[in-house]
């Protein structure tokens, strides 16, 4: 059974339809890359799948389990974590604190379970040394790392990460990349981004959205080879915004 299921998933805002009739379904140990341009509908599909929006036909399924009117806060606590493009840590706060805060509150655990999780989720992520440095004081690629690990604190299965690259040097994505690929074994992950050697080197496939329609998925170099990215992108690079 998969993790995560989407079947028939659609939604429109007035005459703009933003999914349109998308199927999707994700196993642990599998990343999903997203990709297509702008308007494609790739934010639209994770905030119905995240709960911010809810659709106007078809399911969201966790564990087989119908989670599409379910909102935000219990579909967190059913094990869905998202990381943000732009990331906005508590900067006040320590690392340390900022992961702590989303055991405990966002995931609801103990306060000693809380502790223990950000400890752990520190380390996974490579921030164990930044644990005490206030959250507004770190490089982006480290708040990159912050979002990831907020994310893991809430006991994640499924991993949603938007365009969690952006932004980064060459070099930087692919230590993200390094970090993104040791938790697939034990994670579901969905990603949208547009850094094409990033999605090569950790997503199992990519699926191609357009207009709200999924119109590809498959294996990551067939997918960008394909004639219908090269369309969609009118001759860009697929290392182009999407």
């Amino acid at each position: 059974m998969p993790l995560l299921e989407v079947r028939q998933l659609s939604k429109r805002f007035g005459a703009i339809v933003v999914a349109d009739a998308i199927d999707l379904s994700l196993e642990k140990g599998e990343c999903l890359g997203v990709i297509g341009p702008n308007g494609a509908g790739k934010s639209s599909l994770f905030a119905l799948i995240s709960g911010s929006v809810y659709p106007d036909a078809g399911e969201v399924f966790l564990d087989g389990r119908t989670i599409s009117r379910l909102p935000p806060h219990k579909r967190v606590r059913l094990g869905i974590g998202r990381a943000f493009q732009i990331p906005q840590p508590f900067s006040g706060l320590t690392v340390y604190e900022n992961v702590f805060a989303a055991s405990r509150f966002g995931a609801g655990a103990s306060a000693s379970t809380a502790r223990e999780k950000a400890r752990a989720v520190l380390a996974t992520t490579g921030l164990i040394d930044q644990a005490n440095r206030q959250a507004g004081s770190l490089t982006l690629l480290d708040r990159k790392r912050l979002e990831l690990a907020k994310a893991l604190a809430v006991e994640a299965r499924l991993l949603m990460l938007d365009e969690i690259g952006a932004g980064l040097t060459e070099r930087e994505v692919d230590r993200l990349v390094e970090t993104i690929a040791a938790l697939k074994p034990d994670h579901a992950i969905i990603w949208i981004e547009h850094i094409a050697h990033a999605l090569k080197s950790a997503a199992d496939r990519i699926a191609v959205l357009h207009f709200g329609r999924k119109l590809l998925e498959g294996p990551p170099r067939e997918v960008m080879g394909s004639a219908v990215v090269k369309e969609i992108y009118m001759g860009l690079s697929v290392d182009a915004p999407a």
